[in-house]
């Protein structure tokens, strides 16, 4: 029992000492509030979240799904299907005839190969 009791001091010893440290650390810098506008840069022009990539087509165009087809792999990619939700984008890989449907969004995201 008194090696229990031995344990236990000495765990509360290491614990108090370091609560003490903590704050002193902690507070070392200076609390800032602030409000900040953050813009991304890519290439030469800046992209504010939230704008849109294209006035007036703010979905995935037939060219821009062609071209991820054809970085993805397939030869001969046309599209094959549009409407206000998919791009349907067919063509040839190695293994014969495969499709590429992506989102009708802006940045045309994949949905299944």
């Amino acid at each position: 029992m008194t090696n229990l009791i031995a344990k236990l001091g000495i765990a509360a010893l290491v614990a108090l000492t370091g609560f003490s440290a903590v704050p002193t650390i902690a507070a070392a810098s200076s609390p800032e509030l602030g409000i900040q506008q953050v813009q991304y840069r890519e290439g030469d022009r800046i992209y504010r979240p939230g704008r849109p990539d294209r006035p007036g087509r703010p979905g995935c165009s037939p060219r821009l799904a062609v071209e991820k087809a054809r970085y993805m792999g397939l030869r001969r990619a046309r599209v094959v299907g549009a409407d206000r939700r998919v791009v349907v984008v067919s063509g040839f890989d190695r293994r014969g005839r495969d499709r590429v449907i992506f989102a009708n969004r802006r940045g045309c995201p994949l949905i299944r190969r």
